[in-house]
């Protein structure tokens, strides 16, 4: 059973830990024949306090790092305006043409039918890359502030050499301040290229997950919607508690791609003992992908924020995963009630 802080004790209901980057969207065009793009900023930590902020008016807050420039002073904007606080942003100086510190930038088109969408990232040697221990003041943010949730993932922990040290010593002065953690084993190909490909991942994550209350992704299974079975979800769940002690709660999105224009979507939870599966949603119309793991996360993380029932928090997770896939950018743009509208309805019908 998590023990969550009371919301009058602190000052954040979630703080996360992650990268985020400037993302350059063609809309319908391939990024390569391009001339136009729409900007959002975005990274899979960071999504899921963005969406906690925007679609649960929860408050936000993210741990980053970001070179002090022109790009770095949008990314911050955009951060800000999507409810997220600014204020555990770590400026970093540059040099005239970045060479010592840059700002991420990922260029992503959706795919449409049969064709898959494709990214190319552009994130070496970014500002918070190169973070190192002792570089943030994580007493201050979890003890002077404090928050009720602290959330990072493989993504983040991926970036650097370094980065599993930063992760340990932020997840341990948020546990030792009461915050609930959690980790998403989120795998990137492009991150471990050259470091050991996805050994060196599981190997990274499984040691991190030492440290976690909570765990979106479950390790060796599939999570395929259609081939899902709740026995080896079960299984497969304890024994990755049994792996790592601490940990309480496993959450997997359910995803089968059709096209890259339509996805079933659904979840499982497991928690206190017993699995819960999500509402199933099927022949969801996909206008963008990204991101809707995250939204996922979210609807978990809201849930045992709020104590709903384990029914419900896995009902509206998966909606909000749904729901995401159908919103332009890197986050869900749904607002509570358009969950409990598409929980409580078959097809969506025009509001006037």
């Amino acid at each position: 059973m998590l023990k969550v802080r009371k919301r009058d004790e602190c000052k954040w209901d979630i703080v996360s830990l992650g990268e985020v980057m400037l993302r350059f969207d063609p809309g319908e065009e391939r990024v390569h024949t391009a001339r136009t793009f729409r900007v959002w900023e975005g990274g899979g930590e960071y999504n899921v306090a963005r969406t906690l902020a925007h679609c649960f008016r929860s408050r936000a807050s993210v741990i980053t790092a970001l070179a002090d420039n022109q790009i770095g002073r949008l990314v911050e904007s955009l951060i800000y305006q999507g409810g997220v606080d600014t204020s555990n942003i770590i400026w970093r100086e540059t040099d005239g043409i970045s060479g010592n510190y840059r700002n991420g930038l990922n260029f992503v088109e959706r795919g449409f039918g049969l064709r898959s969408p494709s990214g190319c990232s552009d994130r070496a040697n970014t500002a918070i890359a190169k973070l190192k221990v002792n570089d943030v003041d994580f007493s201050s943010i979890f003890a002077d502030q404090g928050s009720r949730w602290f959330h990072t993932g493989g993504i983040f922990a991926a970036l650097s050499p370094e980065a599993p040290g930063v992760v340990i010593e932020a997840v341990r002065a948020a546990r030792a301040n009461g915050s609930i953690v959690s980790f998403d084993l989120n795998y990137r190909s492009s991150l471990w290229e050259g470091r050991g490909g996805i050994d060196a991942a599981n190997a990274v994550n499984r040691m991190l997950l030492d440290e976690a209350d909570v765990v979106f992704g479950v390790e060796g299974f599939d999570a395929r919607l259609a081939s899902f079975s709740i026995e080896d979800f079960e299984n497969s769940a304890r024994a990755m508690i049994t792996r790592h002690p601490s940990l309480k709660v496993v959450a997997t999105s359910l995803r089968d791609v059709v096209s890259a224009s339509r996805h079933n979507i659904g979840g499982a939870l497991f928690t206190e003992g017993k699995t819960f599966v999500g509402r199933q949603f099927t022949d969801v119309q996909v206008l963008d992908r990204i991101g809707s793991g995250d939204a996922f996360a979210s609807g978990i993380v809201f849930g045992m924020l709020e104590t709903l029932e384990p029914q419900r928090s896995i009902d509206l997770a998966v909606a909000n995963a749904a729901y995401a896939v159908t919103c332009p950018g890197d986050v869900s743009t749904a607002r509570l009630a358009d969950l409990e509208t598409l929980l409580g309805s078959d097809l969506p019908e025009i509001k006037r």
